[in-house]
């Protein structure tokens, strides 16, 4: 049983602006990391970064999208980081910690086990990759026009993305970048909004139900 539209639209407002604290109290703390992490020379995103094929670091998956090398890699991932989660975010704060915890692991695993060995990866554009592709599909799963019209325009408007996906210079991390926008698509089918099916009214003749002549 569906809510009412006036009550449907105060839950949406209600987790859009969760979806925003959300994003923000996110912002917040990757930054305060990187004003520690600068302080010390980077030596956390290289203790706490994800090393190829190292069963040790395998914990760090979780740590490394917290953690960046410079300012301008976690300037460069913070503004499509707000956005894409926010979108991600707000039409459920619930669901979109489930998508992220996908994405997380899906981009880490992926980075672990094709990066060149002996490198260190850490930076949240994994993340964002992810929560680019579950943006761009959710709306054909769930099958909401807006959805629909949101995920082509972000389509559009930061087509650049795709060209990062697997970028052709060295010291970037693209196996992340490909294995979390993967997971943003697979996240949108396995998190899709399930709508109830139809009841049959007693008396009514299904196809199943049609004699059919032969």
């Amino acid at each position: 049983m569906s809510m009412p539209r006036g009550e449907e639209a105060e839950a949406l407002i209600a987790e859009a602006r969760k979806a925003l604290w959300v994003m923000v109290g996110v912002l917040i703390v990757l930054w305060i990391v990187q004003i520690v992490n600068a302080a010390l020379g980077y030596e956390l995103s290289f203790e706490l970064g994800i090393r190829a094929r190292e069963p040790g670091s395998l914990p760090e998956i979780f740590t490394a999208p917290f953690l960046h090398f410079s300012w301008s890699h976690i300037e460069s991932n913070s503004g499509p980081l707000f956005i894409f989660g926010f979108l991600a975010a707000y039409r459920g704060v619930k669901k979109f910690l489930g998508v992220t915890a996908l994405i997380v692991l899906s981009s880490g695993l992926g980075g672990w086990f094709t990066a060149s060995a002996g490198t260190v990866g850490a930076g949240a554009s994994g993340v964002v990759f992810g929560y680019f592709g579950y943006i761009i599909v959710r709306g054909l799963f769930d099958r909401r026009p807006i959805d629909l019209v949101i995920g082509l325009v972000m389509a559009l408007c930061f087509a650049y993305q795709f060209s990062l996906l697997i970028p052709a210079g060295e010291g970037i991390g693209w196996q992340a970048h490909l294995f979390g926008f993967i997971a943003g698509v697979v996240g949108g089918w396995l998190f899709r909004e399930r709508r109830p099916k139809k009841a049959v009214e007693p008396g009514t003749t299904t196809l199943l139900d049609k004699p059919v002549e032969s």
